[in-house]
């Protein structure tokens, strides 16, 4: 799998229409074959910046993703927002799916004690 993380640090005047600017690159990202998961987070620490995660089965369903006309229409309506170049974590593991965290496995509870 190719797993990605991006950081984009957001013009504050952006901030609030900022997955409404990504809306139409996320949905078409979502649908292709090749994508496991294309999920937006927000810094806690920093409200102006963005965090996408990123997942594609192999380095051809990334090259599909990056050549897509999405991809291109995305970039052109995300740069007018930013503050800076974003900042890219790109590499390829093993696994295809997100694991357990053992040290915070949670048992299943009964149901009448939640």
């Amino acid at each position: 799998m190719i797993f990605i993380v991006v950081k984009f640090n957001v013009l504050p005047q952006y901030v609030d229409s900022w997955l409404q600017i990504t809306q139409e690159y996320t949905a078409k990202t979502r649908a292709e074959p090749g994508n496991l998961w294309f999920e937006w987070n927000r810094n806690v620490d920093n409200p102006d910046e963005f965090v996408l995660v990123e997942g594609f089965r192999d380095e051809q369903a990334g090259a599909e993703h990056v050549s897509a006309d999405h991809f291109r229409r995305g970039l052109d309506a995300m740069r007018p927002a930013l503050r800076a170049t974003p900042r890219i974590l790109s590499t390829r593991i093993p696994e295809t799916d997100w694991a357990s965290m053992a040290e915070l496995e949670i048992s299943d509870l009964p149901a009448n004690s939640v």
